[in-house]
């Protein structure tokens, strides 16, 4: 937990904003941990549904609908202008979680609306290790190993490093290549619209028909 209050935010509030449809828009915010992408979105004036399956995060959201709830089961009957999936949980490890996460964003998103991902982009893994400064000036992040165990999927390790703490975060990813990306969404009834970024890694898409 105090990991992620220690993290800052970065260019994620002003993609979103740029593809909300209309000032006020209604966002679903899908894992939203504790607001940091959050926030800046209530800041702005934008109806954010935050998503978190974890009470001790979303106690630290403020200004927005929270909904205690992991992802996969998430029903609330509603369709929301822009629906956001981002800290590259598209990208998880486990092709059931996967499948869940798409089906609740294509649930959710209005006819008109909007699906923005935050994923992998292409070479992600070509550097491993690899070290950079953080946002706050004083933090380091580290992608300290990232072993291929079967075909497209990664063990991986990342170390933050603060000179009063450390942390190391163990996970399994799935690299989705575009290519490969675009057919997980066409299987799951969206369809890529646009690469928002130029390292492809925001993107936007839209519910089929």
């Amino acid at each position: 937990m105090e990991l992620y209050t220690r993290l800052l935010v970065g260019e994620e509030p002003d993609v979103v904003a740029g593809q909300a449809p209309r000032p006020g828009a209604n966002i679903l915010e899908l894992g939203c941990g504790v607001g940091r992408v959050t926030h800046p979105l209530v800041e702005r004036g934008f109806a954010v549904t935050a998503v978190d399956e974890s009470p001790e995060m979303l106690a630290h959201v403020r200004g927005a609908r929270t909904v205690l709830s992991s992802i996969e089961k998430l029903d609330l009957g509603e369709r929301f202008d822009v629906v956001l999936l981002g800290s590259f949980l598209i990208n998880t490890g486990d092709l059931a979680v996967r499948a869940g996460l798409l089906a609740t964003c294509l649930r959710h998103v209005a006819a008109d609306g909007v699906v923005l991902f935050q994923r992998e982009g292409e070479g992600f893994y070509d550097v491993v290790p690899r070290e950079g400064v953080m946002r706050d000036g004083v933090g380091r992040m580290r992608i300290a190993s990232s072993e291929e165990i079967e075909p497209g999927l990664r063990a991986n390790r990342v170390d933050y490093l603060f000179p009063d703490a450390e942390w190391s975060q163990f996970f399994r990813t799935r690299h989705l290549p575009d290519a490969a990306f675009e057919q997980v969404l066409a299987e799951a009834g969206l369809a890529l619209d646009a690469y928002l970024t130029p390292d492809h890694v925001w993107v936007r898409a839209l519910p089929v028909g």
